[in-house]
């Protein structure tokens, strides 16, 4: 039995091979892309052959409790971690900048920049002086603590926290606030070959990337399509969608396809919603606008609530997702798309609305004035019968029309007609 222990302990090292793991973080950090890093290094740590996690990175920041739990992920993991800004032109801006301080070596490539990390209002309103002021000092302090437990620059990296300082990759190297410019993942990995490095628990580790396979850890299917339907932009369209389906579905009963098109793309709006910072007033605005847009075409409002529509759909689909972030905000040309659209329809219907206005009334008592008709007998100030508009109606006449004269009506009374003799 001793035997067959000695020869598992010596077959370990081959079944557990270690591997180098890659994660990728593109776009804002987010609740999802939160789950997706936390979850992969908790699969890498279960696995337990891990020589080396590289997250490559191009991010304009995001969430302040998001950034937190990936950087504790990081440091609990017991995992050498390298954060690699990449590829060129990318940038690992406020809360990327905190997660590339807190890992064991941080890179970036050529052409790539950080910094920019002064904490603001996720919602993009002024915080009361006070609590802004306690908010930098916390962010500050976590900083200094991040760069200084991996000998790093402090002193910039707190400018960059409280001045807003954004640095490039050359100015990171020479300040020492990263360990390396590499042009691409294989370079990284060659050059943190043999480096020796301590992990936040205290242990030095050297590094050993010969031969080693790369396992690339992308998000589930899930985690996708979460991330999918939360850009903004696409979640703005899901609402304006959605209630245009469901408002076709409400004033076409039986319609069916819009209805269902509408209350899905509307739901999943709202799981978006859950997501980004939403400000309820912008979405208040937004319902607003559509009730003013079928009230102009249900009531004659002379264009006053179709313009008061317009401009509350504007109003409220710009500050619907009031972030300071860019990339968590919908595109303006989708928001003036659909405005534009919604002129147009406005405009349109406007415009069909007066010329309804204009139009003489071919119905009813009105729709008889100006009509023409044949005498049927003849017709005196007394009596007579005419045919109009395919009707027998009793006539008289001021003079006398003989049967058989085209006549034209010139009013009504008590389901009598006033009529002349019409010389077409």
């Amino acid at each position: 039995m001793k035997k067959v222990w000695g020869l598992l302990l010596f077959l370990i090292p081959f079944w557990l091979q270690a591997e180098i793991y890659s994660l990728r973080v593109d776009g804002p950090i987010d609740t999802i892309l939160e789950e997706y890093v936390v979850n992969s290094f908790a699969k890498i740590k279960k696995a337990g052959n891990a020589s080396l996690v590289i997250i490559e990175m191009d991010t304009p920041g995001g969430y302040d409790t998001s950034m937190r739990a990936i950087i504790k992920a990081m440091m609990n993991a017991k995992i050498p971690c390298a954060v690699y800004v990449s590829p060129q032109g990318a940038r690992a801006a406020s809360a990327g900048f905190f997660i590339m301080m807190a890992a064991d070596i941080a890179a970036m490539a050529p052409g790539t920049n950080t910094g920019a990390a002064h904490p603001v209002s996720v919602t993009g309103s002024d915080i009361e002086k006070n609590m802004k002021e306690k908010v930098t000092n916390d962010a500050a302090a976590y900083i200094k603590t991040l760069a200084k437990n991996r000998q790093r620059n402090a002193e910039m990296a707190e400018k960059a926290v409280r001045e807003s300082q954004s640095y490039t990759a050359e100015e990171c190297l020479k300040g020492q606030l990263i360990d390396v410019i590499v042009p691409n993942r294989s370079e990284l990995i060659k050059q943190c070959d043999g480096k020796t490095i301590t992990l936040h628990d205290g242990r030095a580790i050297t590094l050993n990337m010969q031969n080693q396979k790369i396992i690339h850890l992308t998000m589930s299917d899930r985690q996708k399509f979460l991330r999918t339907i939360t850009n903004p932009s696409l979640a703005y369209f899901l609402l304006i969608f959605g209630l245009i389906g469901l408002y076709i579905e409400f004033t076409h009963p039986g319609v069916v396809i819009p209805g269902i098109l509408g209350g899905i793309s509307l739901l999943l709006a709202f799981l978006a919603f859950q997501v980004l910072p939403i400000n309820y007033v912008g979405l208040f605005l937004i319902l607003l606008s559509i009730g003013f847009f079928i009230a102009e075409i249900k009531v004659q409002g002379f264009g006053m609530l179709g313009i008061g529509g317009i401009i509350s759909f504007i109003l409220g689909s710009m500050i619907l997702v009031n972030s300071p972030i860019p990339e968590m905000r919908p595109a303006m040309s989708i928001i003036l798309t659909f405005a534009v659209c919604f002129g147009f329809i406005f405009l349109f219907l406007t415009m069909k609305v007066f010329q309804a206005m204009k139009r003489r009334k071919e119905t009813g008592r009105e729709g008889l004035m100006g009509e023409y008709g044949i005498a049927k007998t003849d017709i005196d100030n007394q009596s007579g019968k005419v045919f109009v508009h395919g009707e027998w109606w009793n006539a008289v006449a001021d003079g006398l029309i003989p049967a058989g004269s085209r006549v034209q009506v010139e009013s009504i009374n008590n389901l009598k007609l006033k009529v002349k003799k019409s010389g077409g």
